[in-house]
């Protein structure tokens, strides 16, 4: 058995079982009641889906405005071979914009970013950089919305606190919801509004239930159950 620290245990004794479903803003306000870190911990959702992943009409991946943002601040890069939209890019928030120079920056092992944005005409190029961004999750696809003509607004969008979630092997999509900063009202609305996304884009290959189960947790807390 996995022996627990002393902290971790007192943090259970505050909560009760934490395998007991709670409502969503009891599920909140007990992962806020039990953060005693001194640096501002992230919100975790997690969603255990029903799906075969190893089946294509069963993937699981997109993006999604939250209402709030994530609270986090978003470094994105965009490749674009249009000298204005590079230009375009930057002001709406990118960190850097560029063509070939860039793509060849980051082969060379500039990976400082969360979000990587191409136009389809790069993706000839971009495509080169599979093995580098792929294992980290930052390649971009047109499913998740990092591969678009319209790149400007994805960048402001992304900037602004879009998210791009894919189900991992299990079939668990986990996301950061927001901080402990955040009242309980907004990580509330950010959790239920990706709750509802998720349910409403459910493949249609899959049968019977979608949804296997709902948990909240802080970087260094217990994830707690949510009833749905």
């Amino acid at each position: 058995m996995r022996k627990r620290s002393k902290r971790y245990r007192a943090m259970l004794d505050k909560i009760g079982d934490p395998k007991t479903p709670r409502a969503w803003d009891e599920a909140v306000e007990l992962v806020k009641s039990v953060s005693g870190r001194k640096f501002n911990e992230s919100i975790d959702l997690v969603i255990r889906l029903n799906i075969d992943t190893r089946k294509a009409d069963q993937q699981v991946r997109g993006s999604f405005s939250l209402p709030h943002g994530t609270g986090k601040t978003v470094r994105v890069i965009a490749f674009t071979d249009d000298a204005d939209k590079m230009q375009a890019c930057l002001e709406a928030g990118a960190d850097k914009a560029g063509g070939e120079e860039l793509v060849t920056e980051v082969q060379d092992g500039f990976l400082d970013f969360d979000v990587a944005i191409a136009t389809p005409k790069m993706m000839r190029l971009v495509g080169r950089l599979g093995r580098v961004l792929g294992p980290r999750g930052l390649m971009p696809a047109p499913k998740s919305g990092t591969v678009t003509d319209d790149i400007v607004t994805a960048v402001s969008e992304f900037r602004a606190g879009k998210i791009e979630y894919r189900a991992d092997s299990a079939g668990n999509v986990h996301v950061r919801v927001g901080t402990i900063e955040f009242d309980k009202e907004r990580l509330v609305e950010n959790a239920q509004a990706l709750f509802r996304h998720l349910t409403d884009n459910r493949p249609a290959a899959v049968k019977g239930d979608f949804i296997a189960g709902v948990s909240l947790s802080s970087t260094m807390g217990p994830g707690i159950r949510v009833a749905v």
